[in-house]
């Protein structure tokens, strides 16, 4: 049971919730082989953690039981392709994915991601990802909280509810923001811009 005063001080700093929708993180050979050699990404507008944007560029997912068209591709590239999509979207692929942090792709999902260039087959990489609060380590200490620690998340509102398990992710390259997936700020009536609490 968290005491009252730490209880008032966490709620006297609301967290910035966003909405994360399905979308793909490539590396750079796989970028080359759905788009074509020496191909580079469109950015089309600034998210709000530093460096991350969202291109103009598109794929689609195909999985064991059903596709997804025009899945977004976020940069910049990384070292390892990842898709990270909600569990409805799980439902829809039939891919089995599983609920991970990102960057957590081993032995993950497998499927295929279909650009106007070519195709790429993933044995794994295919997650849905665990919701997430990043922070900075200033942050982490006004919570009382470390990285990786898994906290609650209280949504207020007419549909509000309370998120468990939600993973703390600390750096001092983040700001301070929530992750959900749709189906998760659907559930809970949030939008962009909205603000949840730390329990």
């Amino acid at each position: 049971m968290v005491d009252e005063n730490i209880a008032r001080q966490r709620a006297s700093k609301p967290v910035i919730a966003n909405v994360s929708n399905r979308h793909i993180h490539l590396c750079s050979e796989d970028l080359q082989q759905l788009f074509g050699t020496g191909y580079q990404l469109t950015k089309i507008k600034d998210l709000r953690q530093p460096g991350e944007h969202a291109c103009q560029e598109t794929v689609k997912i195909i999985g064991k039981k059903g596709t997804i068209d025009k899945v977004r591709i976020l940069g910049p590239l990384r070292k390892v392709t990842q898709a990270e999509i909600s569990m409805t979207d799980n439902y829809v692929l039939g891919a089995g994915a599983p609920v991970r942090g990102s960057g957590e792709v081993r032995d993950s999902a497998a499927i295929t991601l279909v650009g106007p260039k070519g195709s790429v087959q993933l044995r794994e990489g295919c997650i849905v990802a665990r919701r997430h609060v990043h922070m900075t380590p200033t942050d982490a200490t006004f919570y009382g909280v470390k990285d990786n620690d898994l906290i609650s998340v209280r949504c207020t509102g007419t549909r509000g509810l309370i998120f468990e398990n939600v993973l703390a992710r600390v750096s001092d390259k983040m700001l301070l923001e929530c992750h959900l997936d749709t189906d998760e700020a659907n559930a809970a009536g949030i939008s962009n811009g909205d603000s949840v609490v730390i329990l």
